[in-house]
């Protein structure tokens, strides 16, 4: 359920991120590439997260677990790189900032080890 968790909070983060951040996050408009995207974000906040959370521990712990954003905006920015501009694209740096907000909120309701 954890895995299946992290792929419906990865499809909705970023459902969200391109439906109210339009001019910053931009994609091209198939619902298939939402999907997509998505789909391969909750991949990475399954398998590449953790071992983040690993090596990051000490910065975490310094900083009460706020660096956590960091490491999920990390894995935004390479859904960046491994899609070409046309089909996903976060054109600046608020863009980013919003789009790990987003997706930490959901990774937190759907994804949550409770």
């Amino acid at each position: 359920m954890n895995l299946l968790g992290k792929i419906i909070a990865g499809i909705v983060g970023i459902g969200l991120s391109a439906y109210f951040l339009k001019p910053e996050v931009v994609y091209d408009g198939r619902i298939e590439t939402i999907i997509l995207v998505g789909l391969i974000l909750g991949l990475l906040l399954f398998f590449a997260k953790p071992i983040l959370n690993i090596v990051t521990f000490p910065l975490r712990v310094i900083t009460l677990n706020i660096f956590s954003l960091v490491v999920i905006g990390f894995l935004v920015w390479l859904l960046t790189v491994f899609f070409p501009e046309e089909k996903f694209d976060i054109i600046n740096l608020y863009g980013f900032i919003k789009t790990t907000l987003i997706v930490w909120i959901s990774e937190l309701l759907f994804a949550s080890d409770i």
